[in-house]
């Protein structure tokens, strides 16, 4: 399988020390700052069209170095450049700026005010000049880090930009992934001319690269045998759609088999609305197909009454198959503490809400510390891997490399799409190859989900679940 490299999360002051580890090695400051104005021209020309007025505004440090340096490279665009030295006459300017030229043909402001190194409050003539880039209603592309943000913290310096995107170097820095009101999308820039990173950190970033070849290279000889059989027990009354989304997320797996178990009670329009997956309806005692690989336990099981033999059959399935198993939803809230057979992959994906019910807490308190509750979930539920959702969706478990999801947008936020992702982890874990590795299948299945989400509202004015239902699976990294 893909190996992969990572990018750590990491501080100032170890940002700073891998730019120190360059130098000594002979590379320059200023073969650092072309090539970033390069890999920033490069990306505001896919932000923007020819004609495109593009208004940088740039201070005296090496930040404001990184955006003058990517004006050569911003050919048939309009590129406006306010160099602020002093904020009063910078104020003036923009201002100035705006009466005269007016908004209509700008499409970006880049801001280059300040970098990381900024570790102290901003006078009140600073903040008077972000406030009012923050409010002319033009998107802002912050480059490394949003102005007047700490990057160590995550909080503001008195003021800071409010950035539709950052585009942040080298690695991205703890605090951005604290500050999402202020960096907007975060998207890293690796390849910025330093020597190999250094650092190492707990925390990870996901590079698209990582999955480049995957899905794995099938052979020209399989059968659906050969690629896994997936169980899904999902759908109660009022619910049913829970079920059919799932089955098709797993199905965009491509799996070799999908058996769907719903309740008695709706077994008829989940069975009508799907044609290769099976679908049985579930009973106590109900036994998995013999040659089931991967089981999935929990979309739409929200009906008032249900089975308490539901809820046994989950408890025991979890402490005794040998099946790699993923629990979502719901049936997350009937999980208890206990071991696993070892060896036995277990997964568990929950949002913010889950999350605080399952450690008894709140959704706040698992928000301010997300890693810490991802490596309590795990150690309460037998050393599971733990797919925590939500903005910049962690995964992994009690120990070892945590990795945060690059990619996904707001519009995820729909009924069903969790269910989606649940149906295609599974999967991919039913098959032998992904199975190896669940790591990297739950990193890919949420890279995956969240890129097709990305995909569809680069195309699409609005889109459904139905529509990522259809899409997942087809991006390639």
């Amino acid at each position: 399988m893909h190996l992969l490299s990572k990018i750590p999360v990491i501080s100032v002051e170890q940002m700073r020390r891998w730019e120190q580890a360059t130098w000594a090695a002979g590379r320059s400051e200023q073969q650092v700052i072309q090539l970033v104005g390069r890999l920033l021209a490069l990306r505001i020309l896919q932000l923007t069209r020819p004609g495109d007025a593009v208004w940088i505004m740039a201070g005296k440090g090496h930040n404001g170095d990184d955006a003058r340096a990517a004006q050569p490279h911003l050919v048939d665009r309009n590129v406006l450049l306010t160099n602020i030295e002093d904020p009063r006459q910078g104020l003036a300017e923009f201002s100035q700026r705006l009466h005269t030229q007016g908004l209509h043909r700008v499409r970006w402001i880049v801001d280059a005010l300040f970098g990381i190194g900024l570790n102290r409050p901003l006078n009140e003539d600073w903040r008077k000049l972000i406030d009012a880039i923050n409010v002319c209603g033009i998107p802002i592309l912050a480059v490394d880090v949003p102005s007047g943000l700490n990057a160590d913290t995550g909080q503001t310096e008195g003021a800071a930009i409010k950035a539709a995107l950052t585009l942040t170097l080298g690695a991205p820095k703890r605090g951005l992934l604290e500050a999402p009101a202020f960096t907007g999308r975060l998207e890293v820039a690796p390849e910025i001319g330093l020597v190999s990173c250094p650092i190492q950190a707990e925390l990870n970033w996901t590079a698209p690269e990582e999955f480049a070849g995957l899905p794995p290279h099938r052979t020209s000889i399989g059968n659906k045998g050969d690629y896994g059989h997936v169980a899904i027990v999902a759908g109660s009354l009022g619910y049913h759609g829970a079920s059919v989304l799932t089955a098709h997320g797993a199905q965009r797996a491509q799996p070799g088999l999908v058996t769907v178990f719903p309740q008695a009670s709706v077994y008829v329009p989940v069975a009508a609305q799907l044609q290769s997956a099976m679908v049985h309806p579930w009973r106590a005692g109900t036994p998995l197909p013999k040659n089931c690989s991967s089981i999935l336990f929990g979309p739409g099981l929200a009906a008032e009454e249900l089975p308490e033999t539901l809820k046994e059959d989950l408890r025991s399935l979890w402490r005794t198959s040998p099946l790699a198993m993923v629990v979502d939803a719901t049936a997350l809230d009937w999980l208890e503490p206990g071991p696993a057979p070892d060896g036995a992959v277990r997964v568990i994906t929950p949002h913010p809400g889950e999350a605080g019910r399952l450690l008894r807490t709140s959704a706040k308190e698992v928000q301010a510390g997300r890693l810490a509750a991802l490596r309590a979930l795990s150690k309460r539920f037998c050393d599971c891997w733990v797919v925590l959702k939500g903005h910049q969706t962690l995964v992994g478990r009690a120990a070892g490399d945590v990795f945060v999801n690059s990619s996904g947008n707001p519009h995820l936020a729909q009924g069903g799409s969790g269910d989606l992702l649940g149906g295609y982890l599974a999967g991919l874990l039913a098959q032998p190859d992904w199975r190896q590795n669940p790591l990297l299948a739950a990193r890919f299945a949420v890279w995956q989900h969240g890129a097709t989400a990305d995909h569809l509202a680069e195309t699409q004015v609005n889109w459904t679940v139905e529509d990522l239902a259809q899409w997942l699976g087809t991006i390639r990294p």
